[in-house]
């Protein structure tokens, strides 16, 4: 009877790390989705009442969103929401927009069918979490939508690059479907079935012009909503 006790106490205890992927993805839904504001403080002490967990996990989640950039530890120790620079948004577009096309270039040159395969399978996500208005979920796969692109490219300097840009632009994509009210039209949605088509026909000159095509309206869209949102608040525009 004691054995038996032991096992179903055993069996209602928390997986080991359960408690830290739980923090983790709370807080970087939270993040991705501006719910906690670039720069603002990061709490430890209300963090862990609020998650009800030690601070052994709450450390451990904030180490892995540090790393995705999500988080930063200032010098006194502080840790803090990875502010957005404004300021430099002009620099980061120019090179998002060059990444888009010459990932998308390549991948239409250098794919096999089982990179394709995986590309529909993002695109087919990408489409369900859309049609499901679950932002985080749009934020995540379209970045891995678009990093599968780059590595069906060959390039590795590219990928690193690209996937840098990708994981500092999710925070701007939250802007993006705020613009649209979380509703993004079937057309913008159409431009991933275009990219993927072109890549799939080894038709590198379309892969390049849909790619540029649909950098340009993502970047339009986010500058003219922030443009107008920091005119509302009393801000400087971009």
């Amino acid at each position: 009877m004691q054995d038996k006790d032991v096992t179903l106490k055993a069996s209602t205890r928390p997986r080991r790390g359960s408690g830290v992927a739980t923090a983790y993805e709370m807080l970087k839904r939270e993040i991705l989705e501006l719910t906690i504001a670039p720069g603002s403080p990061v709490d430890e002490t209300e963090l862990t009442e609020r998650f009800g967990m030690s601070r052994t996990p709450i450390r451990e989640a904030l180490i892995r969103l540090s790393s995705e950039g999500l988080v930063v530890t200032l010098p006194n120790r502080s840790t803090v929401v990875a502010p957005i620079n404004f300021l430099e948004l002009s620099h980061f577009f120019d090179a998002l927009t060059l990444m888009y096309r010459v990932t998308t270039r390549l991948a239409a040159e250098h794919r096999d069918d089982g990179e394709i395969g995986r590309i529909h399978d993002l695109e087919a996500g990408y489409a369900k979490a859309v049609a499901a208005r679950d932002v985080a979920a749009m934020i995540e796969v379209n970045r891995d939508f678009h990093l599968a692109i780059a590595k069906a490219g060959r390039n590795p300097y590219y990928i690193e690059l690209f996937e840098r840009l990708l994981d500092e632009g999710r925070r701007l994509l939250r802007y993006y479907y705020s613009s649209f009210n979380d509703e993004l039209p079937r057309a913008y949605l159409d431009e991933h079935k275009a990219m993927v088509a072109a890549i799939e026909a080894r038709d590198v000159e379309a892969a390049d012009r849909i790619a540029k095509a649909h950098a340009d309206q993502i970047v339009r869209q986010i500058q003219a909503y922030i443009a107008a949102d920091r005119r509302i608040n009393g801000d400087i525009a971009l």
